[in-house]
């Protein structure tokens, strides 16, 4: 049985393309280069990277990127998008709980709830940052963003999702977070690529800093800095909030 996430993202590769929250991939890449020096000669890696819109942009800034997603579709609109740019990227489809990689990446990204934390039991979800700390090289760098598990204690998810929603946007329903799993389940209700009008029952799993923080002292690493993660705006000036939908982690070794 397919799950909500393997089944939206089956055939929404243009439309995905359209999503409000997808709009800031220059700034965030900007952030990105700052933080690895502007150094070219860094191998990145992109955990679960959609239709590819960071790993394309930093091919066209001239670094070696991979790209991993589970999503056929999402990798082949990448590769598309790639071609069309005129830079290389080396796509290639694999479960983010299950990378391939060891000791082989400068940075490893994994922005845009790409795969972690969508999936269905925390143990997943650990497996994914597991596998990211063993791609990295022993001073790399892992850059992530994740839901802010601050923001649905004191504001609607679901007010959140319908304000920043744009038209022909997927529109986020009946959203109910649980205080004991930090889990928010709601219905997705969207168009995708070939017309279909679709609803998928969906739950995501919020984190407060001090998880995110323990997780990632349990895999080796030392230094970890969270902050706000302002679309297109990634900076470490902006303090992490319970305003804010979605935190920055940048861990290093």
């Amino acid at each position: 049985m397919k799950q909500w996430y393997e089944s939206l993202f089956e055939n929404y590769a243009k439309k995905y393309d359209q999503e409000c929250f997808v709009q800031g991939t220059v700034g965030e890449c900007d952030f990105l280069e700052e933080e690895i020096g502007h150094e070219k000669s860094q191998k990145i890696l992109d955990v679960g990277c959609g239709t590819g819109r960071h790993a394309i942009e930093l091919a066209g800034r001239g670094y070696a990127v991979t790209g991993i997603d589970l999503s056929e579709a999402q990798l082949q609109r990448a590769r598309e998008k790639a071609h069309e740019r005129g830079v290389t990227v080396d796509f290639q489809k694999h479960d983010a709980r299950d990378l391939p990689f060891q000791d082989a990446f400068d940075l490893v990204i994994m922005l845009c709830e790409g795969g972690f934390p969508l999936m269905e039991t925390d143990e997943m979800n650990y497996e994914i940052l597991k596998g990211a700390a063993r791609a990295l090289k022993k001073n790399g760098k892992f850059i992530f963003t994740t839901l802010n598990g601050l923001f649905p204690l004191c504001h609607s998810v679901e007010k959140f999702c319908a304000q920043a929603r744009a038209d022909g946007n997927a529109a986020y329903k009946k959203n109910t977070f649980d205080l004991m799993t930090f889990r928010d389940r709601h219905t997705a209700e969207f168009e995708d690529d070939s017309g279909n009008k679709l609803t998928l029952d969906c739950n995501e799993r919020y984190y407060v800093p001090s998880e995110i923080t323990w997780l990632l002292k349990s895999l080796g690493f030392k230094k970890i800095d969270i902050y706000g993660a302002k679309l297109g705006r990634f900076s470490r000036e902006v303090p992490l909030t319970p305003g804010d939908f979605e935190m920055l982690v940048v861990a290093e070794r």
